[in-house]
């Protein structure tokens, strides 16, 4: 079982939009995936079509120990592809774990449990109690760069809580790659924030680029993953070869 954070502090860098979509590529070869929303906003869980107000049981639940964890997955409309929905109870779980001992493990032991190919974590857009227990649970990190002006700000905050978190926590913690997000090659921008990207992360990096495309971006408000929305999409076939490229890496 690989459990992979998709995470960056800063929001609307295609991070959702990104682990739905690996997700879904990965279900399509046989994968048995399983995304895990821990974001408070519970995009992803509205994202794959299912509805935050209202599901059986939430990520909150089994982090709280109300819930198992296996009472908590929801299937998706895809195959091999199942979620364990966030809802805004999340929020106030920072406080509520503040003070406890295990604060940063609940997630791992709460994973531990499972038997999936693939664990995808969909992270919340801060590095709070929520980030580092997502940290503390992944075997690789993957970030999505927002191929504009401020992508850089940022991440040397991220990049340095990863390493402190490999050093005290998580000793086998490793960045699976970077990918560029909202990509236009027709501006001189976006080119130059990725090769800012390169020089500061060199081959992980991935090849394959996410363009800005509307396809993608309509997808999440039918509750439906690229590959379901419009497979045909420029966006879609990205996603798709980017998944190939994280296969590579992983295997």
């Amino acid at each position: 079982m690989r459990t992979i954070a998709v995470i960056n502090q800063k929001g609307g860098v295609g991070k959702t939009t990104t682990a739905i979509n690996v997700a879904a590529y990965m279900a399509k070869v046989g994968k048995r995936v399983l995304i895990v929303d821990l974001d408070p906003q519970g995009n992803a869980t509205s994202g794959v079509g299912i509805d935050k107000r209202s599901p059986r049981a939430s990520l909150y639940e089994c982090l709280n120990g109300d819930n198992q964890i296996a009472d908590c997955i929801t299937e998706t409309a895809q195959a091999n592809m199942y979620i364990v929905p966030a809802s805004a109870d999340l929020a106030a779980l920072e406080l509520e774990l503040a003070g406890k001992e295990d604060r940063d493990q609940r997630l791992k032991n709460v994973l531990a449990t499972l038997d999936f190919d693939v664990i995808l974590i969909d992270c919340p857009p801060s590095l709070g109690i929520l980030t580092i227990n997502a940290l503390v649970a992944s075997d690789q990190v993957l970030i999505p760069v927002q191929t504009e002006f401020y992508a850089l700000e940022g991440l040397a905050q991220l990049v340095d809580v990863i390493q402190r978190v490999r050093a005290s926590m998580n000793p086998d913690l490793e960045l699976l790659g970077v990918v560029l997000t909202m990509y236009d090659n027709r501006t001189s921008l976006a080119e130059q924030v990725v090769a800012e990207v390169e020089k500061h992360f060199g081959d992980k990096v991935f090849a394959t680029r996410i363009p800005r495309n509307v396809r993608l971006a309509e997808a999440p408000s039918f509750g439906k993953t690229i590959a379901e929305h419009d497979k045909w999409s420029k966006g879609a076939r990205a996603y798709k070869q980017l998944t190939k490229e994280i296969l590579g890496r992983i295997s």
